[in-house]
């Protein structure tokens, strides 16, 4: 699964993406913040020092922080490399998959329903709710845009809609698939609704819908133990690890 998840990772990354020796950096233009500006190493790297500065040398002259997003499995030879030229492990985190045949129902509660998007209107709330459930800067066009990428690239955005309100309350999204393959991230519950089972009821849902849109093998990776349960609670099991790592 490690190859198959660096491949996503690469073809994520968009024409756009920089070649810095056996580097390929995933730059957004709008978005200095981490979680959309790392690199990915090939498989085979063992990175010499002077590979790694010119990597660092490309996130610089964008006023990026330098960092990567991999699978140390898949890329055993880089780590050691990167640890040597003064880069700090942000964390390592579980890798997770579940077939969509596996998926366990989650059921949401009966005032909200969980369902997949597409319109504007909806993608603004759910990127509103995305940032204001990981504390990010409010939410402005590029990041609808991002969520409209991903319809246009055939992977899917879900929202949890609160009947009484009308208003967006949760959301998810399934990425782009590659060759079979996609991540389901993003998935975000406002403070008001949480400890509800909506966390796990969206991602059962973008796991199930995936199938349809080719997608047999998703993964996610949980940034806490806390988020583990809840996707372990609807089917995800652990296949490895994923390693973000930086240069402060």
């Amino acid at each position: 699964m490690s190859p198959a998840v660096h491949a996503y990772l690469r073809a994520a990354a968009g024409p756009g993406a920089l070649r810095a020796g056996p580097f390929l950096i995933r730059f957004d233009t709008h978005d200095d913040a981490p979680p959309f500006n790392y690199a990915i190493p090939d498989d085979t790297a063992s990175p010499t020092p002077g590979e790694v500065a010119a990597l660092v040398a490309a996130f610089r002259e964008r006023s990026r922080m330098p960092r990567l997003e991999y699978v140390p499995q898949a890329a055993p030879g880089v780590e050691a490399a990167l640890l040597a030229a003064g880069f700090v492990p942000e964390g390592r985190y579980p890798l997770l998959v579940c077939p969509p045949d596996e998926v366990v129902a989650a059921s949401a509660p009966p005032d909200v329903r969980v369902r997949l998007v597409s319109g504007d209107a909806e993608l603004w709330q759910v990127a509103r709710v995305m940032h204001e459930a990981f504390d990010a800067p409010e939410a402005g066009e590029h990041d609808v845009a991002r969520l409209r990428r991903i319809l246009t690239g055939g992977g899917l955005v879900a929202a949890a809609v609160d009947d009484a309100s009308g208003q967006v309350v949760g959301g998810g999204q399934l990425g782009r698939p590659h060759e079979g393959v996609a991540e389901v991230a993003g998935i975000a519950v406002l403070p008001t609704h949480r400890r509800r089972g909506l966390a796990g009821a969206i991602t059962a849902l973008l796991t199930r819908e995936g199938a349809r849109a080719g997608v047999g093998r998703p993964f996610l990776t949980p940034a806490d133990d806390a988020a583990a349960r809840v996707y372990a609670r609807v089917g995800y099991r652990q296949v490895g690890e994923a390693l973000h790592i930086s240069l402060p």
